[in-house]
């Protein structure tokens, strides 16, 4: 078999047919790369009869005048339990790169290798765990420790299977905030390319991107209908006849509890009292908040998101909100409402990275439990790997700080 170049049909028609196939491994993700500097590649390893038996979008990019890696995002599009194949496939690669100056491929399969069980705080894995070995036997080599958001993509993920996806579902805690929520008026609307102005207020500081980053998400995937954008509005009218219900049933509840105390100051009754005042006093702030926008006739975006689709799938690329209107939950309404949206024409809604840590100290624990509330099923994958193409240049970048440098990432914890 030999290694050519595909033309975009062809490799757009057999990764939507791959098991492993996804957004990322398409022409639209190509020329979305391309805006970020990589040139790329779409190649296929074929017989004589031109059968594609493995492929791959190949992104090449220059670290300084002299040397190169590459990045084959959402790994290989390869059988990695046919070691035979696998074997041609990287060797007709490294041969490949070796002359274009080339130190590595950098991949990250989408293989599970375990479910996490948050009961018990463990990882189940299964049997993919076994490709490990075989990609280390092929001069791969593992990143190690990366429990939070070290690598180019999350190592753990949530995925919600959406036509198994409702109210009674969930956890209570994030069943109350969605109803919550909705009280408090929020709506989901569907935006345009223009909209993700509004929205980069909300994500602008979970990731070092500029707004150009998103405009050049959509152009690469608008082609295709396979983006959308979507903005929660806040109704303040509708918001503060609600606000005003609760101000009045606290207060109701407050005044019952000053009696109790002066009747009975046990520390249950003062603790009980101390949470009324607070809670009387976020109504007290909203309704004023609230009131404040009502009277300037304000249309007000406090949330959105950028989804991707792809076959059966849907990804949430990034999400935000405005951490002034924390209190209307606004994220918890995003994320139920784009479940809603989705689940008649898709199976699964990918919601993006989680960890797999378990302990207290996690600074990424907000987030976690946020995404695990809305009880998805939470994968371990098999992780990232750089194959070794040329081990002399591999090392001189690892020990120079370069590699370091180049995949730092960031990630904001999310404390709902």
């Amino acid at each position: 078999m030999k290694l050519r170049n595909l033309s975009i049909f062809e490799f757009d028609e057999y990764a939507s047919n791959h098991p492993l196939g996804s957004y990322h491994q398409s022409s639209n993700y190509a020329l979305l790369a391309s805006e970020l500097g990589y040139d790329y590649e779409l190649l296929g390893l074929v017989d004589n009869n031109n059968t594609i038996h493995a492929a791959s979008l190949i992104l090449i990019k220059k670290l300084n005048m002299f040397y190169k890696y590459g990045y084959a995002p959402k790994g290989f599009l390869v059988d990695y339990y046919n070691p035979n194949l696998l074997c041609e496939f990287t060797k007709a690669i490294a041969k490949r790169y070796y002359k274009k100056n080339v130190a590595f491929i950098k991949i990250n399969p989408e293989i599970s290798i375990g479910t996490i069980d948050y009961k018990n705080k463990t990882i189940n894995y299964n049997k993919n765990k076994n490709i490990e070995n075989i990609l280390s036997s092929l001069n791969f080599r593992r990143l190690e420790g990366n429990k939070h958001f070290e690598t180019k993509i999350p190592k753990y993920n949530a995925i919600q299977i959406l036509k198994q996806t409702n109210l009674k579902t969930i956890s209570k805690h994030t069943r109350n905030k969605i109803n919550k929520s909705i009280k408090n008026g929020l709506t989901l609307e569907k935006g345009n390319r223009e909209d993700i102005e509004i929205l980069y207020d909300f994500i602008k500081n979970k990731k070092n991107y500029s707004i150009n980053h998103y405009f050049n998400y959509y152009n690469a995937f608008s082609k295709k209908d396979a983006i959308d954008i979507f903005l929660v509005k806040i109704n303040f009218e509708e918001c503060l006849i609600n606000l005003r219900e609760k101000y009045e049933k606290e207060l109701k509840k407050n005044n019952d509890l000053v009696n109790k105390v002066m009747i009975n100051p046990s520390q249950e009754n003062l603790r009980r009292k101390l949470a009324s005042d607070n809670a009387l006093n976020t109504y007290n702030e909203n309704i004023t908040k609230t009131t404040k926008c009502l009277s300037e006739n304000k249309t007000m975006y406090i949330a959105g998101a950028i989804t991707i689709k792809y076959q059966n799938r849907v990804y949430i690329l990034i999400s935000g909100f405005n951490q002034s209107f924390k209190s209307y939950c606004p994220n918890y309404f995003l994320h139920y409402m784009l479940i809603e949206y989705y689940k008649r024409d898709f199976d699964f809604i990918d919601l993006n990275g989680i960890t797999g840590d378990f302990s207290n100290t996690n600074p990424y624990k907000g987030l976690d439990e946020f995404k695990k509330g809305f009880n998805p099923i939470a994968f371990e994958y098999i992780g990232e790997y750089d194959f070794i193409i040329n081990e002399g240049l591999y090392k001189t970048l690892e020990q120079s700080g370069i590699l370091a440098k180049e995949f730092k990432r960031k990630e904001k914890s999310i404390k709902e």
